[in-house]
Formats: structure tokens, C-alpha cells, sequence
């Protein structure tokens, strides 16, 4: 696992077809070779093979949106994690919001999806958590997120594999985001938990942030301690505004062709 800082993915999610996932790749690898800092894309299932062979080389992570718990058998339309592997991507978003609160997944499938993902020999899981607008304005946000890690995150995970994306989740493509204040001390919180929670080092487990994240904010909260990089959706389909997000979390790139 690279140094945690910074740490900026892209979740595509249900966006591309081949023609656009080429382009976005091709535009990706136009900023040159990384040389700080981690990049990642995630794209949608039926692009993964390809956007993993159009990037392999390049230093950028390619991950998948999902995987299913089980590693094979009867389960019409899902994705194991050995099939992720399969296609060259190394990493998977794991709990996303989206999936919770929109397909009722529980931190205890969270929890066997990463088992499977562990299994199968992918390299990086980012598991995601957050609290929903009713959640956060009854105060409740600190109890949510660590009832979600306890039950999301499997206690012997090589802290190495893993990343955590805190995603307020009535943040998520909203354009509104949690005051610098409330980052700062959710985030430390969640250090102070996964420390707690896993066997190995949980400190050193990175932290990302999501919800909204552009350009134009990202300097403010990529410079938030505790705060190692950011989990960019909408925002990550613009390759400018997306290197953007990167470097202002002190990312880096080699002048192309160097």
C-alpha cells in the first residue's frame, strides 16, 4: 500500500460505454506517469477488463463498484471478487451508500463481500460508511460510524489492504458537505476506532473523504489532518477537474513522456 497521502479515487459508477472509458483513460494517462500520491478508477463492471488493460502501466489503481460474497454458484447477474481479479483490476469499493440505503445491503454483508475480496486476492478494499441526514441531525453520526465499522470491516484485515471512505451520505451528490469542523472531528474519531477495531495497525489505515468533492472545494478538505484523500464521484468523469482534486491533496505528476 502506497504512503496514505494522497489518496484520490474516482467511483464512474453507472457511467460509460467503451468509447467514453477510452477517452477518459487516454486522457488520464495524458498527465503522465504519478510520482506522489495514489490515483484510482473504478468503472462500471462492463468496462472494468478494458479501462484495466487501457491504464495497466500507468500507476492508476483500477478497481471494481461491488463484488458478491460468495465465490461462484447460482447467482444470476452478480460478480464475484475472483472474476474482478480475473479482468487485471486490483481493488473494490465495498458498502458504498448507494448500495446500503438504496438495495438494503447490512454491515454483515458488507463484512462477507470483504472476506470474499480478501480471499480472492485483491490487493486494495475500500469500504465505505456514513450516517444519513436523519442520522446526522439527531447527533447520532459517531454511533453509526462505528457500529458500521465493527460490522463492516473484518478485525484481521492487513490494515495494508484496507481503506476507509467516510461518506455523509446525505452529502453524497447533493453539492452540500459537512463544515470543516465536522470532517475534522469525524475523521479523527474513525482513526481513533480503527485503532480500536483491528488487530494490526489501525492508525495507519487511510481515511478518505466523500461527498461532493470537486475541485474547487478539495484544497480545503484535503488539507484536514486525518483526512488522506477523497472518494470523488460525479466529479471523477472530468479528467481535469479530477487531477485537479489530486493535486490539490499534493498528488503529483511526471511531465509526460519523462
Amino acid at each position: 500500500m502506497p504512503g496514505r497521502r494522497p489518496l484520490v479515487f474516482g467511483n464512474w459508477k453507472m457511467n460509460g460505454l467503451g468509447q467514453d472509458t477510452r477517452a477518459l483513460s487516454d486522457r488520464l494517462k495524458a498527465f503522465g506517469p504519478i510520482t506522489r500520491g495514489t490515483l484510482g478508477v473504478f468503472p462500471p463492471f462492463t468496462q472494468l477488463q478494458a479501462v484495466a488493460e487501457k491504464l495497466r502501466g500507468s500507476g492508476i489503481v483500477v478497481g471494481a463498484q461491488d463484488c458478491h460474497e460468495a465465490a461462484n454458484g447460482a447467482y444470476t447477474g452478480s460478480v464475484s471478487a475472483a472474476m474482478v481479479a480475473d479482468t487485471g483490476a486490483t481493488a473494490v469499493i465495498l458498502g458504498h451508500s448507494e448500495r446500503r440505503h438504496g438495495l438494503g445491503e447490512s454491515d454483515a454483508l458488507v463484512n462477507a463481500k470483504a472476506k470474499s475480496a480478501l480471499d480472492a486476492g485483491l490487493a486494495l478494499l475500500v469500504i465505505c460508511i456514513g450516517e444519513t441526514e436523519s442520522e446526522y441531525l439527531d447527533k447520532q453520526t459517531l454511533a453509526v460510524l462505528d457500529r458500521q465499522v465493527e460490522g463492516s470491516i473484518p478485525a484481521d484485515i492487513d490494515p495494508d489492504r484496507l481503506v476507509v471512505a467516510y461518506e455523509p451520505v446525505w452529502a453524497i451528490g447533493t453539492g452540500r458537505t459537512p463544515s470543516r469542523e465536522e470532517i475534522a472531528s469525524v475523521h479523527a474519531h474513525l482513526r481513533g476506532r480503527l485503532a480500536a477495531h483491528l488487530k494490526g495497525d489501525g492508525r495507519s489505515v487511510a481515511i478518505q473523504y466523500g461527498g461532493s468533492v470537486k475541485g474547487a472545494n478539495a484544497p480545503v478538505i484535503l488539507g484536514i489532518a486525518d483526512v488522506d484523500g477523497a472518494l470523488v464521484g460525479g466529479a471523477s468523469l472530468d479528467p481535469v477537474d479530477f487531477a485537479k482534486i489530486f493535486t490539490a491533496g499534493g498528488g503529483s505528476f511526471a511531465a509526460p513522456g519523462s
